[in-house]
């Protein structure tokens, strides 16, 4: 049995000298570069233009394809494309029409067509969603019990750098290129991850296919729900990072409409400062985790996670000020990484790898279950009690999950001794 001091430390050797956890490195960059484009840098290019918050906050629906994508996770797991395998051969079809429907987003003028708009920022979540639910499904069958830490550090990691370049880059080229030709820009970029997909090795572990739909999606139910615990631990998926979630669902919009930050200044510093404390979180929160194990872990940088929402508060309050942008968002991020790299090894352990892709779909889709659907309602929380307040309740909104975490202890424990 492993447990996770016995996992290998996260160095550059480590990572590049194992294929397994490259692949993990490279195809989270793939996964991550995506998302923002339907997400925040949507949201900045609204804003620059004018938009409403609330039509903003409505619009913060198009993620809501992570909530659902477990409901076509069990044919992904059931069918396979006739090349590079059940998992590969997904992931290449689902980037060469993700880098198409980015260049056409590009095309559109929000003022103008925002229906179209929202159409085509929903059916870039769903690709996106779908390339997820592989190359969740991918790294779960391939990285070896012992290489989960640094993995899931890997994964978070590439998906960072992603949304750096497709979040403070893209809003840094919009001012120089305009957003037409960032979003094609972004596009190419996405279409180049289709070589990194062809160089990922073959998972070692070779499973039973399910033979039918039903069983593909009947078994992995069936035995995610028959293990002790299993609704309480279902439960802890939904609020251990809610608090966090209902933080970020606006934050772009809130630094430019709430506090008063251009685009640029946003991309340049806020997202930048971002970036950087969310790769050393991801690289520190991989080390805690190592050291510490699963639940120490998810309880430290859980109250972190929660501690560090007040300071948007702080900064609501302080107005156009940088340093207390840096600082806010900074810290904030860097504990909601840490967070990040130690769930997302949280729900790789939970996975049986027969059916990898529909229970990792579920499960983090069930983490993101807030993240999708708390926009309108925090929009509308802003305009009755405003920003500071809202900062505060986001606060109080991850302390539910921390003392489920608590009564969970020895359940959670035990997902340290690998099965």
């Amino acid at each position: 049995m492993t447990t996770p001091t016995d996992a290998p430390r996260l160095t550059l050797a480590t990572v590049l000298g194992n294929g397994r956890v490259a692949a993990a490195l490279t195809l989270g960059f793939a996964s991550g570069l995506p998302f923002n484009l339907a997400q925040g840098t949507l949201q900045a290019w609204l804003a620059s233009l004018g938009l409403d918050l609330k039509t903003i906050g409505w619009l913060t629906l198009v993620g809501v394809p992570y909530t659902f994508k477990f409901l076509w996770a069990p044919l992904l797991d059931r069918y396979a494309p006739p090349f590079l395998g059940r998992r590969r051969g997904w992931i290449v079809l689902f980037q060469g029409a993700l880098a198409a429907v980015i260049a056409l987003l590009g095309l559109q003028a929000p003022n103008d067509a925002i229906y179209m708009v929202a159409g085509l920022a929903v059916l870039l979540s769903f690709l996106s969603a779908s390339q997820d639910i592989v190359i969740d499904a991918y790294r779960t069958d391939s990285l070896r019990a012992a290489e989960r830490g640094i993995g899931s550090t890997a994964v978070q990691l590439g998906w960072r750098l992603a949304t750096l370049v497709s979040g403070a880059l893209a809003l840094v080229a919009s001012r120089f290129l305009g957003w037409r030709d960032t979003y094609l820009l972004m596009s190419a970029l996405m279409a180049t991850t289709v070589v990194l997909t062809f160089w990922a090795p073959e998972p070692e572990r070779r499973v039973t296919v399910p033979r039918t739909l039903r069983e593909a999606v009947l078994e992995p139910l069936r035995e995610l729900l028959g293990r002790p615990g299993a609704i309480a631990l279902l439960l802890l998926v939904v609020l251990y990072k809610v608090g966090d979630a209902a933080a970020l669902s606006l934050s772009t919009a809130f630094l430019i409409k709430g506090v008063g930050f251009t685009a640029a200044e946003v991309g340049a510093v806020a997202k930048t400062t971002m970036i950087a404390a969310i790769l050393a979180g991801t690289a520190i929160g991989g080390l805690v985790f190592a050291r510490l194990g699963l639940f120490r872990s998810l309880m430290i940088f859980g109250v972190l996670q929660a501690v560090t929402n007040l300071l948007y508060s702080w900064l609501a309050v302080a107005g156009h000020d940088f340093v207390v942008m840096v600082i806010a968002v900074g810290f904030d991020n860097l504990a909601g990484a840490m967070g990040a790299t130690v769930f997302g090894a949280f729900l790789m352990a939970l996975c049986d790898a027969r059916f990898s892709a529909f229970q990792f779909a579920a499960l983090s889709a069930l983490a993101a279950s807030a993240r999708s659907f708390i926009g309108p309602a925090a929009a509308t929380l802003v305009s009755h009690i405003g920003w500071p307040e809202f900062f505060v309740v986001t606060f109080l909104a991850g302390l539910p999950g921390l003392l489920l975490l608590l009564a969970l202890r020895a359940r959670i424990a035990s997902l340290d001794v690998t099965r």
